[in-house]
């Protein structure tokens, strides 16, 4: 078969982030089908055409048939075809350490998102708070292809997705992923993969039903237990519903309104949607992944945090420990509002009326998810003097209504991966303090180094105040997350 080599993508021979790779490491990742590596580069295979992960379940290539590239859309580039076994669409991201690497990662995350189509490379480089000069320069050097190729292959390879996971139709599939026709998403798939979206269904007959399910590939070994936990303690009452295997919750996402579940299962984690969240799936995939931390490089971060002598025991006696996102990024920074110096069952209470007396009603949902939090013009529209009628004194009340106006009104880019464009406007809002701005960039957009250095409860933990951490830049979320979980399980020791 005829490969199509583009002369302007080379083969990586370097750096792919966060670590130096050469070419016999990656052959070694290869042979031995190393799980640590999955994601981190892609295997060209000259003699079929095909490009793998580097865990393919199938018969490893012969040494002088691989080839290997940075990113998915830099092997498409050079005109390979993702495999049907490994799927390269499942593989895990990246969360590299160094101030280009996590740039670029950050860019990835919301161009799989779908960034590029809802707001274009310039909002995106602004939202980052770099030139879209600068921006497809780093894109360039990390991932071997420019934001624009890489948003058309996560197009394609969410479109794969649905075509082999879904039973949505061909239209409804196109739209889903990102395409603005249904010729132009016919014509890129024949073009790139050589057959059209009809001839590309996977065998599986998929009967349309009220739910579909997708599996989502963690970074590594994932340990569940702790991130249900934190979720289960601060669940919502008739939005949220966790437990010791899985989480649940009402999404309201464009005009849908639905639910979804995740969960491990033995293909790692499972993510099952109520199917009217099913054109939503590719942003939504993006969102699950940063909200339960799936790419993070746990390996990386235990080490570092285990040079401290305190957190080293903590890593020792369990591993693993990610940071607990958020799936909605404005109900984050509310929850955060009305968490200030209250308990975390107090903060509950609060939310629990706000949620009653201002969010919408789930028709058919599971058992106990009936209710949506309440969406920012539905606070916005309200006025501080209402909302202060849940319990709140009015300076509070007045700063959830700015919060809700502003992300009404688009200032306020609470995304995963917007860190600069989303302190800099919590920032701009009277009443969101330092401890506000670093948990929502810890838990919302998805800062590794945020950390609420005045809170309580790491006070408390640490044994010491004025205590930033300094010394476990870039990882301090990741030891905030395990200072809160010291604190509480000697509360319950109590």
């Amino acid at each position: 078969m005829h490969v199509r080599i583009r002369r302007d993508i080379l083969p990586v021979r370097a750096h792919i982030c966060p670590m130096i790779l050469d070419a016999d490491t990656c052959h070694a990742a290869c042979d031995a089908k190393d799980r640590r590596f999955d994601g981190r580069f892609y295997v060209g295979v000259k003699s079929t055409g095909i490009y793998c992960r580097c865990i393919c379940p199938a018969r490893t290539p012969k040494r002088v048939n691989r080839t290997f590239w940075p990113s998915a859309a830099a092997a498409e580039g050079a005109g390979f075809r993702p495999c049907l076994l490994c799927r390269p669409e499942r593989a895990p991201g990246l969360a590299p350490i160094d101030a280009p690497a996590r740039l670029a990662a950050a860019a990835y995350a919301r161009i799989e998102a779908g960034a590029l189509e809802e707001t274009g490379l310039e909002a995106l480089a602004d939202e980052l708070g770099v030139t879209s000069r600068h921006l497809r320069r780093v894109m360039n050097a990390q991932f071997g292809a420019s934001p624009i190729e890489i948003a058309q292959t996560g197009r394609l390879l969410a479109a794969r997705r649905l075509l082999n996971e879904t039973a949505l139709s061909v239209t409804e599939i196109a739209f889903a992923s990102g395409f603005r026709s249904l010729r132009r998403f016919n014509a890129t798939m024949k073009d790139r993969y050589g057959a059209p979206p009809t001839k590309m269904r996977g065998r599986k007959q998929f009967t349309r039903g009220e739910t579909f399910t997708v599996s989502l590939s963690p970074r590594g070994d994932y340990n569940i237990a702790p991130m249900l936990e934190f979720l289960t303690l601060r669940a919502l009452p008739g939005v949220e519903r966790g437990g010791t295997k899985t989480y649940a919750r009402v999404l309201k996402w464009g005009d849908a309104l639905g639910w979804i579940e995740v969960g491990m299962g033995p293909k790692g984690m499972m993510l099952t949607l109520s199917e009217n969240l099913a054109p939503h799936l590719r942003p939504l995939v993006a969102n699950v992944r940063g909200a339960f931390d799936l790419d993070a490089e746990m390996t990386a971060v235990d080490a570092h945090l285990a040079t401290d002598k305190e957190l080293a025991k903590d890593v020792k006696r369990e591993p693993g420990v990610r940071v607990p996102g958020a799936l909605d990024g404005f109900e984050l920074a509310i929850r955060a509002v009305l968490g200030q110096q209250v308990t975390v069952a107090g903060a509950r209470t609060l939310t629990n009326r706000l949620v009653e007396k201002f969010g919408a009603t789930l028709e058919k949902g599971p058992e106990g998810l009936e209710r949506a939090f309440p969406e920012p013009s539905a606070l916005a529209n309200a006025g501080a003097a209402t909302i202060a009628k849940i319990g709140l004194p009015t300076k509070r009340a007045e700063t959830l209504h700015r919060l809700a106006a502003a992300s009404a009104d688009g200032k306020l880019p609470l995304a995963h991966g917007a860190i600069a464009s989303g302190r800099a406007a919590l920032a701009h809002i009277p009443g969101i303090g330092p401890w506000t701005i670093e948990y929502v960039a810890m838990r919302a957009l998805g800062d590794p180094d945020a950390y609420p250095a005045t809170d309580v409860a790491l006070i408390n933990a640490l044994g010491r105040k004025d205590e930033t951490l300094e010394y476990l830049k870039p990882w301090r979320a990741y030891a905030a997350i395990r200072l809160w979980r010291r604190a509480a399980k000697k509360e319950l020791r109590k």
